[in-house]
């Protein structure tokens, strides 16, 4: 099963099933611990980090929330201790994702659920193999050859049974190093996002919930101090000097902006809020709409995508791998046509999970269960009802409303009936129109990574194949 490559290849290199390479460079392919030979008991606070299959990312092992045991154990434990180098796979769910094993994890645990690839030194460049077995192609070979019809399970002799092509380490290294330039672009954009939507929400948290530029315009008064100066320092966070270097025009502006806020607070049912504001809910910022009720008839091999549960990813949503529907299947649904912008919540599940729809190259239209939260002017005023729902207090009320034993639901009334401070009409549209422009750019970076990641699972392939040459993807990737 293991001899026949997944791409054509143009130098005759070594293809061989996984297992035997790993032995022939002196490494295996293992399982992590069985659950009697680790309990959950034997978890601590501080220790080695066990990894797990939710600790498995994209490419690289996630840190948060990652269990940890002691040394004594870790000891006991050795043999599935991680090296430099390996890659580990979850044995279960997305079996088909894996992490390469970088110098700050060496020494960690390979936890239980999990499985270890060792290629030994020197045989396999780890970028290489780590590349190579990201490739959709591989991938799906995992997926399609791992057991389970609810849930895939991958073993041991699947994993070893996995085509792999061995070109010589020079080629490793030049293949392995020009994916990853790729990579490196791909992570990069990934954490501008998150920098941008922590922007965000620090405005929102410091205007509409803390009440920044209000208190520091009530602080001021008592002190004797302008009020409106300390309310445009809280604004910009800019202290007095930096201030009165800015260029007339901006000045005006900020001011303009910081006089918009009272100077006084008073009671509502949640406690103290700006003098002349109210409390309300996310629905009067914006409507709900439920998913088209498609069937599974209804799929397609070609066609429009839809926008199920699964495609609700945190941030932006996942169009890839949608379900796809006939042109005749949609006649009459331009209603649940979506567009750039709109934001999406999933009611079943994983409810309250939220996501921004990036450019569509065809139109999408949203299933049953998935909702669409939208407002009158898409990006330019959806900036409020952004930064409520991404906050993770929504999805925490989301699931406090959720009903259901098999399966969480959640209504469309309850999402909308999160309760919000409802701010001055003149505040709202400052700050939807400073956010507008970070959604822009999150769904720009987005779209960039779609075109990056597309071009990257391109690139093995043709390198593999001879149609390009390292020295030319390289030079693509810098670009």
């Amino acid at each position: 099963m293991g001899s026949e490559p997944l791409f054509p290849l143009h130098h005759r290199w070594e293809v061989m099933p996984l297992g035997e390479v790993c032995r022939r460079g002196g490494g295996n392919v293992q399982t992590g611990p069985f659950g009697s030979q680790l309990h959950a008991s034997d978890y601590v606070s501080d220790g080695i980090p066990s990894v797990m299959p939710q600790n498995i990312g994209d490419n690289k092992i996630l840190y948060t929330g990652i269990a940890k045991i002691t040394r004594e154990d870790a000891e006991r434990l050795s043999k599935y201790r991680m090296r430099e180098g390996d890659i580990v796979y979850s044995r279960r769910g997305d079996v088909e994702r894996r992490a390469l094993v970088r110098k700050t994890e060496d020494g960690w645990l390979c936890g239980t659920g999990c499985l270890r690839i060792r290629f030994g030194d020197e045989f396999v460049y780890p970028r290489y193999a780590a590349h190579y077995l990201g490739h959709p192609s591989v991938r799906e070979w995992i997926v399609r050859h791992a057991h389970g019809a609810t849930m895939p399970n991958l073993n041991t002799t699947i994993l070893s049974e996995l085509p792999f092509v061995l070109p010589p380490w020079s080629a490793q290294v030049l293949i392995g190093d020009a994916i990853e330039a790729y990579d490196r672009k791909l992570d990069l954009n990934r954490r501008i996002n998150q920098t941008l939507e922590a922007m965000a929400q620090a405005i929102f948290q410091s205007w509409f919930v803390d009440f920044d530029p209000v208190k520091a315009k009530i602080a001021a008064k008592a002190e004797g101090r302008d009020p409106l100066r300390a309310a445009m320092t809280a604004v910009s966070g800019k202290a007095d000097a930096e201030l009165d270097a800015l260029p007339p025009e901006q000045y005006e502006q900020l001011a303009a902006t910081a006089a918009l806020f009272p100077d006084e607070m008073e009671e509502s049912e949640v406690g103290e809020v700006p003098k002349g504001w109210s409390v309300g809910t996310l629905s009067n910022f914006a409507s709900f709409q439920n998913g088209y009720a498609f069937k599974t008839k209804d799929w397609t091999d070609s066609g429009h995508p839809v926008v199920k549960i699964g495609n609700v990813k945190p941030g932006i949503i996942d169009l890839s791998g949608c379900s796809l529907v006939a042109h005749e299947t949609v006649n009459g649904l331009d209603r649940f046509a979506l567009k750039k912008g709109d934001l999406l919540v999933g009611m079943t599940g994983y409810v309250g999970e939220t996501g921004l729809v990036p450019a569509l190259y065809s139109v999408a239209y949203l299933n049953q269960r998935v909702g669409r939260i939208s407002t009158v002017n898409g990006v330019s005023d959806i900036g409020y009802p952004f930064c409520l729902v991404r906050d993770p207090a929504y999805k925490a009320y989301a699931e406090s409303k959720a009903h259901g034993s098999a399966q969480a639901n959640v209504s469309g009334k309850d999402l909308m009936d999160y309760q919000a401070v409802v701010p001055d009409a003149g505040v709202l549209k400052i700050f939807n129109a400073q956010v507008a422009k970070i959604i822009n750019a999150l769904l720009s970076y987005h779209e960039e990574n779609q075109s990056l990641a597309a071009l990257r699972d391109t690139l093995l392939p043709r390198l593999l194949s001879g149609e390009l040459l390292v020295a030319d993807a390289m030079a693509e990737a810098v670009a």
